[in-house]
């Protein structure tokens, strides 16, 4: 029996008349950020504008103009206590009832906007690797489950992208600039050979090891030794260490998600996505603008790189 479909194209395939909402300009504090966009059925909704008072009553406007057969409507409302609400500024809302050519244009920039969602690479389907899975389906990510082991990717039943990869380090290798890495390998050594890879491509939004911090120890040793002094300043090991002491899986997922989309969501992120720089790069770049010429760029890996490359000394 197939589940409900929650997409935008379910949505607009089952309702035929639809009112598109867009918040096209916010003054002051908001619950949404402009470009927001929800749709309005008679019988159902797919998305939200923040909520509250405000979506109530662009909600019902909305509705108003499906039984009306208006075209187009604009409202300007003021988020004060005159609705009810305490976000103290200002948006304007456009409402278009939709046609089949604006069905296709959302649905087009539905797709270019999922198709630009971060990456986030899981190196290990164990139980903390399979939680993280379950979590970030939900969150506006691309997750990609690698292991080396078949029988722990079949044990994951979350809508995310699974890969049985013989040589893991090679899918880091030729992951988009501007990926998150976790590395929780059923194998210290594995562990070890994945987050220098991550860390060597310089341009990972977020780069973290399942450990302790005498593990993190242990490894920038043998980054020294083994990665010609690779750095481990970008490293985050432990990971979700912010949270609590609780070692479930589900817990230490929770906290590892929500480092990894603090970063990912970050503005620093932001500014290098646009400037099509590395993380790192950019934040050089924005605290050495004086001495940029002279700075060297981070040593990185070209996506093209040798798979069968020989491995560094792993540790025993």
């Amino acid at each position: 029996m197939g589940g409900v479909d929650h997409t935008l194209s379910g949505f607009l395939a089952t309702y035929e008349s639809v009112v598109q909402v867009v918040l096209t300009d916010v003054r002051g504090s908001s619950p949404r950020n402009v470009g927001t966009q929800m749709y309005v059925a008679a019988e159902a909704l797919h998305g939200t504008i923040g909520g509250g008072q405000l979506e109530f009553m662009v909600i019902s406007h909305a509705r108003d103009m499906l039984g009306k057969g208006s075209a187009t409507d604009n409202l300007d409302i003021p988020l004060g206590p005159d609705i009810g609400q305490c976000c103290g500024g200002r948006v304007r809302i456009a409402l278009t009832r939709m046609t089949p050519h604006t069905k296709q244009i959302a649905l087009r920039q539905t797709a270019q906007a999922e198709a630009a969602h971060p990456h986030i690479y899981v190196m290990g389907a164990g139980h903390v690797g399979r939680a993280l899975a379950d979590q970030l389906q939900h969150l506006p990510v691309h997750c990609i489950l690698i292991d080396t082991r078949a029988d722990q990717l079949a044990q994951c039943d979350a809508r995310v992208q699974t890969r049985l990869s013989a040589i893991p380090e090679h899918d880091i290798r030729t992951a988009p600039a501007g990926s998150a890495f976790v590395v929780l390998t059923h194998d210290h050594a594995l562990d070890f050979l994945l987050t220098s890879e991550a860390l060597m491509r310089g341009d990972a939004a977020y780069v973290g090891m399942i450990g302790s911090a005498t593990k993190r120890t242990k490894f920038a040793r043998w980054c020294q030794t083994q990665c010609d002094g690779l750095t481990t300043q970008d490293l985050i090991c432990p990971i979700g260490a912010g949270g609590s002491g609780d070692k479930r899986p589900c817990v230490i997922a929770a906290f590892v998600v929500a480092e990894i989309i603090a970063e990912l969501t970050s503005d620093r992120a932001a500014s290098a996505l646009k400037r099509g720089l590395g993380p790192r790069q950019c934040k050089q770049s924005a605290d050495q603008d004086a001495h940029r010429a002279d700075t060297p760029l981070p040593r990185s890996r070209s996506a093209g790189v040798d798979s069968n490359k020989s491995r560094p000394e792993l540790p025993q």
